[in-house]
């Protein structure tokens, strides 16, 4: 390899980016929720950063794609490749200590299948990308969902738990402490 990266061009910021084999999970992905699930792309964060703050020290993380409806975030999704048991406790912290309240719905896909999770319960609700909400459905659920922040001591132990995973991963996979 001569050091220069392959590039391809996101689906839904039209930015380029890194060509991966995770990324290019994640693009078949944002395709998948746009076409065949009901969702626009202003409904979609990608790659979206966030702070991670334990003990006075601030750590920056990502998520691959964060799915709102009506102003709220409902849906986390996290693409890669491999075992998806192995991302589940990954995922279920992020989705409980992302924003102020717990995202009710994370998912974990290879792109070929999914495991779609409830964070307060921390239990499978569904298997196969068929499973995964649609717009629609989001919508509808939203309209019934109370949601709720994590308490203080939870959230605390949430935060370490996410950032174990997240130091398990390169500087190139999005972990970094901030400056």
């Amino acid at each position: 390899m001569n050091g220069v990266e392959k590039k391809l061009i996101d689906f839904i910021t039209g930015q380029k980016v890194v060509d991966t084999t995770d990324e290019r999970v994640r693009q078949g992905i944002e395709r998948f929720l746009i076409e065949e699930k009901g969702y626009s792309k202003d409904d979609i964060e990608v790659d979206r950063g966030f702070d991670i703050v334990i003990d006075e020290k601030i750590n920056r993380a990502k998520v691959d794609l964060v799915i709102s409806v009506e102003g709220k975030r409902f849906m986390i999704i996290k693409c890669s490749r491999g075992s998806l048991s192995s991302w589940e406790r990954e995922v279920l912290s992020c989705a409980r200590i992302f924003d102020i309240y717990v995202i009710p719905v994370a998912v974990i896909t290879d792109g070929e299948d999914a495991e779609i999770l409830d964070p307060v319960t921390g239990k499978a609700i569904g298997y196969g990308l068929v499973e995964i909400p649609s717009r629609h459905e989001a919508l509808e659920a939203i309209k019934r969902i109370e949601f709720k922040e994590l308490p203080d001591d939870k959230r605390e132990k949430e935060k370490r738990v996410f950032l174990a995973f997240e130091s398990i991963k390169s500087e190139e996979c999005g972990f970094r402490p901030a400056p």
